[in-house]
């Protein structure tokens, strides 16, 4: 029996289909050798941090149910460079690595791998600072046109629109780790609106 792997193919509209990819990395799984134990398809946009279906490839791997993730491309799978090095580096502490079709194989415990992990981090703090700087710009173009920031008298903040959710989740017994990961909040944002509901439930 090869590596127990999991197939993730997503596309980012509906109009598309994930279909060609699941056809393509079930022919690459064959040629590998690896013994597919499940088939994960979404239509999310690449910067989405709602991804159900990578949501349960993670918490197989956590399990220790999978050894490896089979994508198309790498892009398939992080939602950005910083995302992608986050999960490889959560993925090796399971010993699970991800496979893409071009036969580069993600598996930061090797010298290869620790190589592939520093030049990630460089390109993430280097788009880290882009997105600074397009901010910084953004927010000085924004008082020229005096615009009023930040958030103004009477609107929401984020977590008070979140918070119904967040607590059906805990409910229905998620941990406050997987909450977190599902709405893309921090998980001191959950343990706030618990700590608030409790108080006044």
């Amino acid at each position: 029996m090869g590596q127990r792997a999991a197939i993730y193919a997503r596309v980012s509209t509906s109009d598309q289909s994930c279909e060609r990819q699941v056809a393509e990395l079930t022919a690459f799984a064959e040629r590998g050798g690896f013994d597919v134990i499940g088939i994960f398809k979404e239509t999310a946009s690449g910067t989405s941090s709602n991804r159900s279906a990578r949501n349960r490839i993670i918490d197989l791997a956590q399990a220790r149910k999978i050894d490896a993730v089979l994508v198309t491309e790498l892009s398939r799978w992080g939602r950005s460079t910083q995302d992608l090095l986050d999960t490889l580096n959560r993925l090796v502490g399971w010993n699970v690595s991800v496979v893409a079709m071009s036969g580069m194989t993600f598996e930061l415990a090797t010298p290869h791998g620790r190589m592939m992990a520093t030049m990630l981090a460089g390109i993430a703090q280097f788009e880290r600072d882009l997105l600074s700087e397009r901010v910084k710009s953004g927010l000085a173009a924004a008082r020229a046109r005096g615009k009023k920031l930040g958030r103004q008298p009477g609107q929401r903040p984020k977590s008070d629109k979140l918070a119904p959710k967040v607590i059906q989740a805990v409910t229905d017994g998620r941990s406050y780790r997987w909450i977190a990961r599902d709405l893309g909040i921090n998980k001191n944002t959950v343990l706030d609106i618990m700590k608030r509901h409790r108080k006044n439930p």
